[in-house]
């Protein structure tokens, strides 16, 4: 056994520390408890957004896709032969970026966008990526900004009324969801005229998030709800708590900004994994891993992005990778890819994982006639190195014997857009 494998199998860091069932089992749990209003990690937060209300042509829809840095807007509709349409595409920046902004300016800064779309349609579909507490007028009120956006009036309002206002049509309809619910429905407009059993939303790009859809009768929580009816929940599957947590996972996530908040993400999504894989070659620099210099080097290293630990493994640009030059020699380097794949290895299993229990959750998809569509996006899942391929190997193991369930999995191009639209002209 090599120094790397000594490293990795003395820190737990293996796929093989994770037991999938035992996972899948406590994820599940955590469903459970959320839903009905118990003690958990998980939020299984209600959209009132049903997935089985029909699409009917020629109804035009005023699309909005407010994320990071955009704010895209589109009139849409599908047209005879049920093909989604778009006219009129355009790209924004999203308000409160650059500068502060009042609730006000804000507000009119949205309307201004909307202003030739007035004619459109009378429904709204709305995409806003940030943290919202959705009503059963499907309006959301803000509850925190991310992303760097800067207009603190705004937390605690309700986002489509205020939006209607400023635009001084109050009588539009508005549906506010976020991207993993927008991925389900883009997912399931996309593959109309095919049998699915059921459907899952999946993110896993920057962050991570998963969604699905529950009947109602199972949403004890909330209360009033049509026990006969189903509606997308979100589950907020970044936050769940109960995954076995290794020591480089607990030092990382206390250099972050949050320690102890969305600890399952910190694990394998974009924005953290690298910044993990950082602190897990400086560990293993300090444990003898690497010659000097390079513990030398890497101990200097500024945290690595995702991207250049993927590019590292995957040799693409090799001789600008700042690994590469903190690296003296061959051996060196074959120790931290090692490392890296291993843990690579690892976050698949973890996902795979995830995807399992909200199958599972589904009691649905138990035959090839009618499997489950999974809707992924996200670039951490498409980019990573194999990274796709060994979900697949852990998810199709797990998903036999007394678990047999029968998945697809497609990507939708523009799925937060496509999503919006198909929201606001269903609900």
């Amino acid at each position: 056994m090599n120094k790397a494998e000594q490293f990795v199998k003395k820190h737990k860091l293996t796929a093989t520390e994770i037991d999938i069932q035992t996972l899948v089992d406590s994820f599940m749990n955590e469903m459970d408890a959320g839903l009905q209003g118990r003690e958990s990690s998980l939020m299984m937060i209600p959209t009132y957004i049903e997935a089985s209300n029909a699409l009917k042509p020629n109804q035009p829809v005023i699309a909005i896709d407010a994320g990071g840095t955009n704010f895209r807007t589109a009139k849409m509709y599908f047209d005879e032969n049920m093909q989604l349409v778009t006219e009129n595409l355009k790209n924004g920046k999203m308000p409160a970026v650059d500068e502060e902004l009042s609730k006000e300016d804000f507000f009119k800064a949205m309307a201004s966008f909307l202003d030739e779309y007035r004619q459109v349609s009378d429904k709204i579909g709305f995409c806003f990526s940030y943290a919202v507490e959705i009503f059963p007028n499907k309006d959301g009120k803000l509850l925190e900004w991310s992303k760097e956006v800067k207009a603190p009036e705004v937390i605690g309002e309700m986002v489509g009324k205020n939006m209607l206002e400023a635009m001084k049509t109050p009588e539009k309809k508005v549906v506010i969801l976020n991207d993993t619910v927008a991925t389900l429905l883009a997912g399931q407009a996309a593959t109309a005229g095919k049998v699915y059993d059921t459907y899952i939303g999946y993110i896993l790009g920057t962050g991570t998030n998963t969604c699905y859809i529950e009947s109602n009768k199972k949403i004890t929580k909330t209360p009033n709800l049509e026990p006969e009816k189903s509606q997308v929940i979100n589950i907020e599957s970044g936050n769940f708590g109960n995954v076995p947590r290794t020591d480089i996972d607990r030092l990382f996530d206390n250099q972050t900004k949050n320690p102890g908040r969305y600890c399952f993400e910190k694990m394998f999504a974009g924005g953290y994994f690298g910044g993990l894989l950082t602190t897990a070659l400086k560990t293993a620099a300090n444990e003898g891993v690497f010659t000097e210099a390079s513990k030398t080097n890497l101990n200097r290293l500024p945290e690595l992005t995702t991207e250049e630990a993927n590019k590292f493994v995957c040799d693409i640009h090799t001789s600008e990778n700042p690994l590469t030059t903190a690296l003296v020699n061959q051996d060196d380097k074959a120790a931290a890819a090692e490392i890296i794949e291993t843990m690579m290895e690892r976050a698949a299993k973890l996902v795979a994982a995830n995807l399992a229990a909200v199958i599972l959750k589904t009691g649905k998809a138990k035959t090839t006639e009618k499997p489950v569509l999974m809707t992924i996006e996200g670039t951490t899942f498409y980019k990573l190195k194999n990274f796709r391929e060994m979900v697949e190997k852990f998810l199709q193991k797990f998903l036999s014997g007394n678990n047999k369930r029968y998945y697809e999995i497609i990507e939708v191009k523009n799925s937060s857009l496509v999503g919006a639209a198909i929201a606001g002209i269903v609900n």
